[in-house]
């Protein structure tokens, strides 16, 4: 089966970066066993950029397909054979590289959260609006997890009957530690005045923004816990982004009112990139964390009928089929090469041909993510709840 080749092109060639780079390389692991067939599309790596020109050396090293290496990201934008870019760069350089690689007329797979703030946020979607034929995603693995994937499906159906009540979050705990050195996550003129909800914000808003779960309001509870930390030289420096939010909300949609529990935490001592979602409804309800990937709970009640929780290990069970046997466990590096099949299937088949429907994050809904986060910077600052 001929594959249609999308020409890629990565700028900032750190951590998810060499993710991404990783998960081509894994794409022929996107078979079906049954039929043997791919896709029918394979993206390949053949350009990447970094300031730092000795990142990219594990890119040329490992990938015979890149042929330009550059510390230059217009470079990458002049070359015509280039088809998208996946970009990884810091909050602060997303206006300018976003706008960029969307008026060069690349299809583009961005971090979030699309903008440090929402005026950069609106720079970015003036640049889609005027350049509709471009592609434009926000990156957001946790969703295609099996588990969420299967409560996306239930929310779809409609099987929860009147909701009752929805808690999303994404919890870690990597900054427990005071003596970890500070870096551009931790400083508000890089990382921006959200703190850990730009960072982390996007991966917990992408399952109920989907359902069109829209906050009506919002009282947030954000906390700096470690406000300083060590600089490269060991000196004591002024740590003031937020460490840890709970988002309070209230959600009208389909005829019904209901609360809205979101969270977003780089100090939860235990957690490691723990996500999770539970959807309470009066005729079913679901959870699923990433802590137990392989486990997927839910209670389906008819009225004075038991209200006993099924627990069931789902395994392997993806949006796009692979060669992994069903018994086996998803992890993260199986939930980026999913969300990079969603880019590209959309890329090549649009929306309404997709070979499956639960396609990437929306600038429509990072959109959304910017309201959200920005009445929660107010609603912190004067103590009251804010409507959006």
């Amino acid at each position: 089966m001929a594959q249609k080749i999308i020409d890629f092109g990565i700028i900032g060639c750190g951590l998810m970066g060499r993710e991404f780079a990783s998960a081509v390389a894994r794409w022929a692991h996107l078979s079906d066993p049954k039929t043997g067939q791919g896709p029918g599309f394979l993206p390949r790596i053949v350009a990447v950029c970094d300031v730092n020109p000795q990142v990219m050396n594990w890119y040329t090293d490992n990938f015979e397909s890149v042929r330009l290496a550059t510390t230059d990201y217009h470079e990458l934008l002049a070359d015509p054979e280039i088809d998208a870019i996946y970009c990884a760069i810091p909050h602060n350089l997303h206006a300018q590289f976003y706008v960029d690689i969307i008026e060069a007329g690349k299809h583009l797979l961005g971090e979030k959260p699309f903008g440090i703030d929402k005026a950069a946020n609106e720079q970015i979607n003036a640049a889609i609006e005027a350049n509709p034929d471009v592609l434009v995603r926000c990156s957001s693995e946790f969703p295609f997890y099996p588990g969420a994937y299967r409560i996306t499906q239930w929310i779809m159906e409609g099987r929860f009957g009147k909701i009752i009540e929805v808690e999303a979050g994404f919890w870690h705990s990597s900054d427990l530690n005071p003596q970890k050195p500070i870096n551009w996550k931790r400083m508000i003129e890089i990382n921006g005045e959200y703190g850990c909800m730009g960072d982390l914000g996007m991966h917990v808003v992408h399952v109920p923004f989907r359902a069109g779960w829209f906050p009506q309001n919002v009282r947030a509870l954000l906390s700096n816990i470690m406000t300083e930390r060590p600089d490269k030289e060991g000196r004591m420096v002024p740590c003031e982004t937020w460490d840890n939010a709970i988002l309070a909300c209230e959600v009208e949609a389909g005829g019904q009112q209901f609360p809205m529990v979101l969270s977003t935490k780089r100090i939860a001592p235990g957690e490691m990139d723990t996500w999770f979602i539970r959807v309470l409804g009066t005729e079913f309800s679901a959870e699923f964390s990433t802590k137990y990937p392989r486990t997927l709970r839910y209670l389906p009640y008819t009225p004075g009928g038991p209200q006993a929780w099924h627990v069931e290990d789902i395994g392997y069970k993806s949006a796009y089929p692979t060669i992994t046997g069903g018994i086996f466990e998803f992890g993260l590096s199986d939930a980026i090469l999913q969300m990079w099949a969603a880019f590209c299937d959309e890329l090549v088949n649009g929306r309404e041909g997709m070979q499956q429907p639960f396609y990437c994050a929306t600038p429509e809904e990072a959109a959304r993510s910017h309201d959200l986060f920005t009445a929660a910077l107010e609603s912190q600052a004067t103590g009251q709840t804010v409507a959006l």
